[in-house]
């Protein structure tokens, strides 16, 4: 069994993919003392009757209302059950485990001031498999992700509802099929619990491991394009890549050159009279580098993320000078940097589709391809592969609503306290609902690709004929008209699951990364 642990500064996207899916976690030894000590700085402050925002105070624009000691615990309580108010369908349970995760290890970076029986609830949560069942809606993606994050937290009090295996279900009652019991919350701990960018990380974790199945795959299937096509890879000749060096540019040509090493089609064409390709084409390094740029970005930003403090106040323990300054309120729970990216990778992977969807419409299009229309049997008789552009065509259409950035849009709330906010949790879905859509696009090119290579006698290049091969072991050549639907869908998942990838690689050599 893989046991992940969190530090607080150590923990990757992989590690957080593979808690998703039901890995178990721990707390590093070395993490307690340093949540201990913000603890006590919590401790000190109420012993010495001091007033501080988030510890005795109310919340937001509550925030000069003083808490009397005896009722710390009962605001804790209030604080999670008034704002776990979401909306809208259920997270997975796959980005719930995510959720929990990020918000754990946060936690034990120490900065947070929470008790430490808290933390371990959330661990024995996730390793008992007791997961919350979180409305999706709710969060804007400033002061934390505080609907959803309150549905998680309301759970580890044993109330709100959990997953069982015939639905949601009370906490209470897995609890005590479980054997285990609900925590008790004292000052901070519930802000500390719902006050970070939690969800916002688990949806990016999400899209960031299926892109990074999809981007390399892109390349590949633009290759079994070429080859169907007949197109050139002089455009990838190194020397024009070095004329203008960006990284991803001159990756993508790389990746195609190796690719397409070997190929008998590419062979059977070396010295035809055809001077220039399309764009979509001739200009794949150009387009598909500039996606493979923009999700570093995004993965640099991911990783810095569930690695930082994100709630408010931070607890900076200092014992020559204990006291308010140990405590600062201050804005990390905002998610402007995640939303940005989310944003711009949901514009970058449009491209990515939109230049797919033009190399689907050369190769149905007889006048430019020089294969069959629509590549059909008895074209006219039978539409072949038509719908399947208008498919991806309309996939496409989908996400182009989806490129609009949702961070471009700010509502006040908190009575004017929380007076701008990143929509970074609306952004984050939104880039996972692309992830989906991409793989379906990329799903068409690759299938009608490989009806185009039905026609070409040659052989592909030994990358190009493993995906063929995978790809007919689910969706085999066209003798007729057919549905093609489940088959589209059956391919879209196998592509973002990153399976096919791997057995491609395993055969064939690992591309350039």
């Amino acid at each position: 069994m893989v046991v992940i642990n969190l530090d607080g500064n150590t923990l990757t996207p992989t590690e957080i993919v593979l808690v998703s899916r039901g890995a178990e976690v721990q707390v590093a030894t070395d993490a307690w003392p340093k949540v201990e000590a913000a603890r006590n700085v919590v401790e000190g402050i109420l012993k010495r009757g001091e007033t501080v925002y988030g510890i005795n105070t109310g919340f937001g624009a509550l925030v000069s209302e003083r808490i009397s000691s005896e009722d710390l615990a009962a605001l804790q309580v209030n604080l999670i059950r008034s704002h776990a108010c979401g909306i809208g369908e259920y997270m997975s349970i796959e980005d719930t485990r995510a959720m929990m995760c990020v918000r754990a290890n946060s936690l034990v970076k120490g900065f947070s001031g929470i008790q430490r029986v808290v933390i371990e609830q959330i661990v024995s949560y996730l390793n008992n498999n007791i997961i919350p069942v979180v409305p999706r809606i709710g969060s804007l993606g400033a002061s934390g992700d505080l609907a959803p994050l309150s549905h998680m937290a309301l759970t580890l009090i044993g109330e709100g509802e959990v997953w069982a295996d015939d639905g949601p279900t009370d906490t209470s009652i897995v609890l005590r099929e479980k054997g285990l019991i609900a925590v008790d919350l004292s000052a901070k701990d519930g802000l500390s619990l719902i006050n970070g960018t939690s969800q916002m990380c688990a949806l990016l974790v999400n899209s960031e491991d299926q892109l990074s199945n999809l981007l390399p795959l892109a390349d590949l299937i633009s290759c079994v394009s070429i080859e169907a096509k007949k197109c050139s890879i002089k455009p990838m000749d190194a020397r024009v890549h070095r004329a203008r060096p960006h990284h991803g540019q001159s990756l993508v040509a790389e990746r195609i050159s190796a690719i397409m090493n070997g190929s008998k089609i590419l062979q059977s064409h070396k010295n035809c009279d055809k001077i220039q390709d399309a764009y979509s084409f001739r200009c794949i390094p150009q387009v598909h580098g500039a996606v493979l740029e923009r999700f570093r970005n995004l993965s640099s930003t991911v990783l810095t993320e569930v690695n930082s403090a994100t709630d408010n106040p931070l607890i900076f323990p200092n014992p020559s000078n204990p006291g308010p300054d140990e405590v600062i309120s201050q804005g990390n729970f905002h998610g402007e940097v995640l939303a940005l990216a989310a944003d711009g990778m949901s514009h970058a992977i449009f491209e990515l589709a939109h230049i797919s969807e033009r190399r689907i419409d050369q190769m149905v299009d007889p006048t430019r391809s020089g294969l069959p229309a629509f590549l059909a049997v008895n074209s006219g008789l039978e539409s072949g592969m038509m719908i399947v552009h208008y498919v991806a065509a309309a996939a496409l259409a989908e996400m182009h609503g989806r490129a609009m950035p949702k961070s471009a849009f700010s509502t006040p709330t908190s009575g004017g306290q929380e007076d701008h906010v990143s929509m970074g949790a609306t952004a984050s879905w939104n880039l996972l609902q692309s992830c989906k859509h991409l793989s379906q696009v990329l799903a068409c090119e690759l299938i009608i690709a490989c009806e185009g290579l039905e026609y070409r006698t040659d052989e592909p290049a030994a990358h190009v004929n493993s995906i063929y091969k995978l790809v007919r072991s689910i969706c085999p050549a066209l003798d007729g008209d057919r549905s093609t639907s489940k088959e589209i869908e059956l391919v879209a998942e196998e592509l973002s699951s990153g399976r096919w990838l791997s057995r491609i690689e395993a055969e064939c050599g690992r591309l350039p990364r």
